[in-house]
């Protein structure tokens, strides 16, 4: 019996849906994790996975290709993190040949993957380097010079060093693309071309994206060797928390809107409430015109 059947048929439904027993929840513990990283996990402070964890860890541990459509916020770091630590448990570096390498857009997620790496693989023993602008180039060659298991850059960084004779990348093993979407447009597509021509046509290859634009699906039909899908949220789509209405208005007088606005806000008796405008005057404008009709609102300090 559906929920929807229970909300119909009163108590007696009530009574059925009691006597279904809950089906299990999937733990960090199922997914093929090895004891340290378990363990790691645990202290951090989580139980259980986030869908796309779930549904990618076993692949990965299972050496597959991986295309992941995960929007931001969904786990998908962890999601490589995890089973990238325990592939690297066996096996040694070696100088100027990293393991692993990820690619992220931004120096900022590149900095946020090691923090992962360093949480995670605290009872392993992997070496590391992250290659992103701001940082000395000899600081980062010596890192290189001694090998690493995991290689984190931004992919100019990256090309920087191999150009400069400091990189090999014959010997990755496993290669991440992280928000391939951003890659695209941030111009980086022809260095993520080249980079991966750079790595064995034998690598693993994990390819995540929240969006799959025809760049990107020509990419990894060409670079990925029958990957596993694993589509955990449509792009665009909304939460099943979320309820979504729309106010037809006669004319696009900006008077009128704000008008619909407060008669929006009074018949769904709102309480708190975040306005998006698509301007920053129009934020002061429409602030200011809830103020004058008694609503406590301002414009936020960011909306520049």
């Amino acid at each position: 019996m559906t929920l929807e059947n229970a909300a119909q048929e009163g108590e007696q439904a009530a009574e059925t849906k009691a006597e279904t027993p809950a089906e299990p929840k999937i733990t960090f513990a199922d997914l093929g994790l090895s004891e340290p990283t378990l363990r790691a996990v645990t202290e951090s402070g989580y139980t259980y996975p986030t869908p796309i964890q779930a549904a990618a860890i076993p692949e990965v541990l299972m050496n597959r290709d991986v295309l992941g459509i995960a929007q931001t916020g969904t786990g998908k770091t962890a999601a490589f993190t995890l089973p990238m630590i325990d592939i690297l448990a066996a096996g040694r570096a070696r100088a100027r040949m990293p393991r692993t390498l990820i690619l992220e857009p931004t120096r900022e997620l590149a900095a946020q993957v090691a923090e992962g790496f360093d949480k995670y693989g605290k009872y392993q023993k992997l070496t590391k380097a992250l290659l992103i602008g701001g940082v000395s180039f000899g600081d980062q060659d010596a890192l290189l010079a001694r090998g690493v298991d995991v290689l984190i850059a931004t992919p100019g960084r990256l090309l920087d060093h191999f150009e400069r004779g400091k990189l090999l990348l014959t010997g990755v093993q496993v290669m991440v693309v992280d928000e391939a979407d951003r890659m695209l447009d941030m111009g980086f597509i022809p260095d993520i071309e080249r980079i991966f021509k750079l790595t064995p046509f034998t690598r693993q290859t994990l390819f995540f994206s929240a969006t799959m634009a025809p760049e990107i699906t020509r990419i990894t039909d060409q670079f990925l060797s029958n990957p596993k899908r694993i589509e955990v949220a449509k792009p665009a789509t909304t939460a099943t928390t979320i309820t979504q209405r729309i106010v037809a208005l006669p004319g696009s007088d900006p008077r009128t809107r704000r008008a619909a606005l407060r008669a929006t806000i009074n018949s769904c008796e709102v309480k708190n409430a975040i306005i998006f405008c698509n301007r920053k005057t129009d934020v002061d404008v429409v602030a200011l015109s809830l103020k004058r009709h008694g609503y406590n609102a301002a414009p936020h300090p960011w909306r520049s």
